[in-house]
């Protein structure tokens, strides 16, 4: 099984493609689809659904990760970033994937085994499981690919 992991974003969307060859978790790539700042979310929300469908056709995955929204405040930003994960779903829907959504708790939880782990906490996780000495990612990249590790640990079955 090859899984997109998707942590949503309208300036910053970061994404990974991790699949299980031989028994072990393996980052094929990942990447961060970054939109200008004060650009009109109609015209962030278009690139976004254009990198993603670049990023489909060219890795070919079976299912998408996506993380679920969490937010305390600022209603701006839970709007677009609502939108930005719209367009995700629309995507990955079009193009067939099978679409899983968790919850930074539950991602938390399975990368690192305490569902308020910190960003550090996390990405030193994702390196023992991908065993990688170095990461040099952003944390939005990072979080994609913690939430495409979670799907393929709950999708144990389909990744014989």
């Amino acid at each position: 099984m090859r899984v997109l992991g998707i942590d949503p974003g309208t300036g910053r969307l970061g994404w990974a493609i991790v699949e299980k060859e031989q028994g072990r978790e393996v980052l094929v790539d990942c990447g961060c689809i970054e939109t200008p700042a004060r650009t009109d979310l109609s015209i962030r929300l278009e690139v976004i659904f254009n990198e993603l469908n670049r990023i489909i056709k060219e890795y070919r995955p079976t299912d998408a990760s996506i993380e679920d929204l969490f937010f305390a405040t600022n209603r701006k930003t839970v709007m677009s970033v609502s939108a930005a994960r719209g367009v995700v779903l629309l995507t990955c829907q079009l193009s067939h994937l099978t679409i899983s959504s968790y919850t930074p708790l539950q991602i938390k939880s399975t990368i690192t085994g305490y569902g308020s782990a910190d960003k550090k906490q996390v990405e030193f996780m994702v390196k023992q499981i991908l065993k990688v000495k170095e990461l040099k990612q952003i944390d939005d990249t990072v979080d994609a690919i913690a939430a495409a590790l979670t799907h393929l640990s709950f999708c144990p079955a389909r990744n014989a």
